[in-house]
This record gives structure tokens, C-alpha cells and sequence, in this order.
């Protein structure tokens, strides 16, 4: 590129410069010599045409070409692609298995390979995030790269052109006009600003210009698409986005992940069709069709103690509404729809029998929550303190009793019992309210260990009516707060597209020489308009012109 250009016309053009920024004078040929001007940036110097460009220049030249952008689309749309050949990780409510052994069973060798590369989770993968990243910093360069420059060559547009800037125009028109310069450009004022141009005139010369802002269509949708993508990445923030499926047992209070909120889960009804209420084709198949599934849900916010686990969190209601489908529960955000029920049976409470096994005396029931039991208990003579709980019983390590996880999956629960016929300190007593875990664990053989063989006590069941299962409510959370950012920027898209798409910058130069007129248009789109434009606008000056001969002929639309 050439640096220091100075025009014949004295001004001195930044580097790289095109067309002389006063006169319109071309100072660098990029195509044939007499050809039709390039006026996509009016040829305004970009920073990406530097003659010797830095090592900061290389990369800004990097993210400013237009090759370089589509690559990188085509890139992310290729990625996005292979996303969808299997079914993505976090679109599974519950996975059987774990995620590598469910592909490699449910796919095969291909699938196994797929959850390897990290194709389950494309689009929260690294480099997933790295492309979308990579286009948004294109989408920037790219933009200040041109629009800063046309800004300035629109904004600071000299009125009297060079002769050649004007004949190397589209559309073109020289001919003879019979009076004054001053008195001819004073008539073509008003038809010019009848046709919506707003006009500038110096002396001989006349600049009419109109839709501008149509220029900036392209530049509105960078901008809605730079705050679509940031949207889009902000959303894999903590507290912005939420898409989850998450299990609340009935009677319990629950944390919904990321979030200060707590969701109990006061009681879940589901309802069948009777035989009578299907249709003809769905009756005596041997399937119960759910009628209504309802969680009568309230919805905790943590007033303190949120996020120190050896103290209980502080809740405050801020909402309550039965749960169904297509009535979710609504809070400054975040939605919960009811998705549907976890079918595995736990049982949620049991009402043992305190007995003694020798003389068959019953000493009376007693309800056992699994989750929030009581300490303590009085049947008959006898007295039960319950001194530790085990939700999913195993032993560790050392042969101690440990609990694998916080759900009733094998529930133990370990009484000291006193009363008659006991020893002063009383006796321990292991009991599983599930009766193979009894079988499983050696209940019975534990307990002679803790209570001697001779134990005459025994806590036990006696029917099935005293046992109560929970119902798990599996509901829908979800939370978009980067969303309504997401509309934004489409909304500003579709702005620049109308922008673009519906009107058209048009520019009229013209000036007089010795009785001369020489008129040179040009307009981003729709030369044959222009045309059409012009030969309305000579003909109420009196000046006869064919359509045809406006175009310059250099260069076809």
C-alpha cells in the first residue's frame, strides 16, 4: 500500500487511502484503470490494509477477514452437527447406567468412541465454547475494521468532486444546460428534496444524499449477533440458565441445585382412566393410562444459613401452587413443570410392633419416619431411643455401619431399649424395615450378638397396611436469565435486515464547468432505480435523457 498520500487537490490522505478523502480523486487502482469505482467504503484507509503491519496487526487482519469468519461458521455449524448423531448427556432425566457404559451398550464401538471425544456434551465442550468465541471476536473486528472508516468518509463528505470521481460513477450523465450554474442548481434544489434528498450544494457543485442509515444495516446485525453470542455463553453461567430434572419425595424439602431456593413436595397425586373413561382402542391393553399427575408444591427462599451445612438454612415461603402439566410454578424466573413420578418404591414410614417373641405379648405400634424419626418412643413397660440411622446401610472398611447415600435405599435404624427383664443399661437392637434387607444383613444375628441369645424382644410388622411408600415427583426446573438478551439481540438482527433489505443509500454528485454538467450517482443496490430516479429528476429541469445512457457500461449489475 502506498503511504503519505497527497492528492493533487493538497489534502493529505491517511495511509492506505483509496480515493482522496476531499476530492474523490482515485489514488490507488485496485482493478483495471477507467473502471467503475469501488465505493463500498468509499475508499476510506482500513486497518487491516496496513503496509507493514505489527504483530498486533496480523491478528486484528486475521479476525477482520470475511474468508476467516465463514470458516469458522462452517466449523461451528460441522460441530453443532455431530451434537446431534446421538442424543446429548444433559437431555437424560435418569441414566441406567453410567454415561460411558449406557453409549457403549446402547451404540456400540461408534458410540463409545462418540462419549470418548466428547461428543455427548458438544455444546458445553471447551471447544465448542472456544468457536463461538472465536466468531464473536470476528463479528467485532470485522465491524470496527469498516465501520469506523465509512463513518468518517460518510460524515466528512466534500461536496465538489473530482471530474474523474464523477465519470467513474455508475450511472453517469454530461451534457449542456443554457443558463447560470447558481440559477440551475437552485431549480434542481426543491426537485431533489421532493424526491427525499437531502441536498448540499458549494458554488457549481451539488451533493444530494438520502437513506444513510441503510448503510449501518449490516454493522446492526454484527451488533445483534455479538449480543446473541454473549447471551449464549453467559447462559453456561452458575444462576443464569438452568435446565434440570430433578426428583422431590413427597413430605420432603428439597434444594434446588444453584440456587438459595427450596422446593417441598407436600403430596404428589397421580390419577388413573378407568376402563370406562379410554377411548375403544386403548381399553383392555393391561395399561394404566395417568389421568392427572399433581404436586401440591411450596416454594422456600433462604434467609440465612445458606451455605453452612453444619447449620439448618433459615426458609421464608415466597410460593405455593399445585404443580401440573402445563401449570407450572412461577417465581421471578425460574419455572417448575411437572414432568412426572419416580415409580421406584421407598418406603417413607413403617408402624413396627414392639413384641416378645416367647410369650407373644404385643406391646403396642409405634410410626417410624425414615427421614425425620423420632428420638424417642414409650410402649407398655418398655422404652426405645433410637441412637443412630443408616439410610443406605453397608459396612465400611472396618466392619463398621456406615450409609452409602441420604436416600431410604436400605434403611437401619439402631434402639437402646429399657424396660422389665432387661439389663439396667438396656439392650441394643438393629432393625431393617425391609425385609430382605433382614436376610441380607443378618438381622437376627446381629442382634442375639447385641442383646445376648436369650432375647425375648423383637420389632417387627405385622401387615402391609402398616407400611407407607412415598411418591417422587420428578419435576421440570428451569431458568433462563440470559434469554430475554437472546431476543434482544435477534430483535436488533431483524432491525439491521430490514435496514439493509428496504432501503438503499443513493448519492447524487453533480457540478458545472463553463456551461458543463457533469453528474455522477451511485447507490448500494438497484442501479436501475437509480436510473429511473435521475431521468425524473433532469426532465423537470429540462434536460431530455434515455435510461439507458446513464449507465456507465463498465461494469454490469
Amino acid at each position: 500500500m502506498i503511504s503519505n498520500t497527497k492528492c493533487e487537490c493538497g489534502h493529505q490522505n491517511r495511509v492506505g487511502t483509496v480515493l482522496c478523502e476531499a476530492c474523490g480523486k482515485p489514488l490507488i487502482e485496485l482493478g483495471e484503470a477507467g473502471e467503475v469505482l469501488e465505493m463500498r467504503y468509499d475508499g476510506a484507509a482500513r486497518r487491516s490494509q496496513r503496509a507493514n503491519p505489527n504483530f498486533i496487526d496480523q491478528i486484528w487482519n486475521f479476525f477482520s477477514s470475511v474468508k476467516v469468519a465463514i470458516y469458522l461458521i462452517i466449523l461451528t455449524l460441522l460441530g453443532a452437527i455431530l451434537g446431534t448423531i446421538f442424543p446429548q448427556v444433559s437431555t437424560f432425566v435418569r441414566l441406567p447406567t453410567n454415561p460411558d457404559e449406557y453409549y457403549k451398550i446402547t451404540y456400540g464401538t461408534f458410540g463409545e468412541i462418540y462419549y470418548n471425544l466428547g461428543l455427548a456434551d458438544t455444546y458445553n465442550s471447551w471447544w465448542f465454547i472456544l468457536l463461538l468465541v472465536l466468531i464473536g471476536s470476528s463479528l467485532v473486528i470485522c465491524s470496527l475494521d469498516r465501520v469506523l472508516p465509512l463513518y468518517k468518509a460518510l460524515s466528512k463528505q466534500k461536496i465538489k468532486k473530482h471530474m474523474e470521481f464523477l465519470t467513474r460513477q455508475r450511472v453517469v450523465y454530461q451534457g449542456p444546460i443554457h443558463e447560470r450554474a447558481e440559477e440551475w442548481i437552485r431549480r434542481a434544489t426543491p426537485v431533489l428534496k421532493k424526491k427525499g434528498y437531502r441536498v448540499h450544494s458549494e458554488g457549481s457543485a451539488l451533493l444530494a444524499e438520502k437513506q444513510r442509515f441503510s448503510r449501518w444495516g449490516p454493522y446492526v446485525i454484527h451488533i445483534g449477533l455479538i449480543i446473541f453470542l454473549l447471551a449464549v455463553l453467559f447462559r453456561g453461567l452458575p444462576g443464569l440458565h438452568m435446565d434440570e430434572y430433578v426428583s422431590f419425595p413427597e413430605g420432603e424439602t428439597k434444594r434446588i441445585p444453584d440456587t438459595t431456593l427450596y422446593l417441598k413436595n407436600e403430596k404428589f397425586t397421580i390419577n388413573y382412566y378407568s376402563e370406562k373413561e379410554l377411548p375403544e382402542e386403548f381399553r383392555n391393553k393391561g395399561k394404566m393410562l395417568p389421568k392427572l399427575y399433581q404436586t401440591k408444591a411450596v416454594l422456600y427462599e433462604c434467609a440465612s444459613n445458606c451455605n453452612d451445612p453444619s447449620k439448618t438454612p433459615k426458609l421464608q415461603e415466597v410460593a405455593r401452587h399445585d404443580i401440573e402439566v402445563n401449570k407450572p410454578l412461577e417465581y421471578k424466573g425460574l419455572v417448575a413443570y411437572q414432568y412426572g413420578f419416580d415409580d421406584t418404591p421407598r418406603i417413607q414410614s413403617v408402624q413396627p410392633m414392639l413384641i416378645n417373641k416367647v410369650t407373644g405379648e404385643k406391646y403396642g405400634k409405634f410410626k417410624l419416619d425414615m427421614m425425620n424419626p423420632e428420638r424417642s418412643f414409650t410402649l407398655g413397660p418398655y422404652s426405645l431411643k433410637l441412637e443412630s440411622k443408616y439410610m443406605d446401610f453397608a459396612l465400611g472398611e472396618n466392619k463398621e455401619p456406615i450409609s452409602k447415600s441420604p436416600l431410604p435405599n436400605a434403611p437401619a435404624f439402631l434402639f437402646l431399649i429399657k424396660g422389665p427383664d432387661l439389663p439396667k443399661e438396656g439392650i441394643k437392637y438393629f432393625y431393617f424395615p425391609i425385609p430382605v434387607d433382614k436376610v441380607n444383613f443378618g438381622q437376627d444375628s446381629i442382634n442375639d450378638k447385641l442383646g445376648g441369645v436369650d432375647r425375648k424382644l423383637e420389632i417387627d410388622v405385622e401387615k402391609m397396611s402398616d407400611v407407607s411408600f412415598e411418591n417422587s415427583t420428578i419435576l421440570n426446573i428451569r431458568m433462563d436469565r440470559a434469554m430475554p438478551f437472546v431476543w434482544t439481540g435477534l430483535a436488533i438482527v431483524m432491525l439491521g435486515l430490514v435496514l439493509g433489505f428496504y432501503w438503499t443509500h443513493r448519492r447524487i454528485w453533480l457540478r458545472i464547468d463553463d456551461g458543463q454538467l457533469t453528474l455522477g450517482g451511485h447507490t448500494t443496490k438497484n442501479f436501475f432505480g437509480l436510473r429511473r430516479e435521475v431521468v425524473s429528476i433532469l426532465k423537470p429541469l429540462g434536460v431530455e435523457v434515455d435510461e439507458k445512457s446513464l449507465d456507465n457500461g463498465r461494469n454490469q449489475e
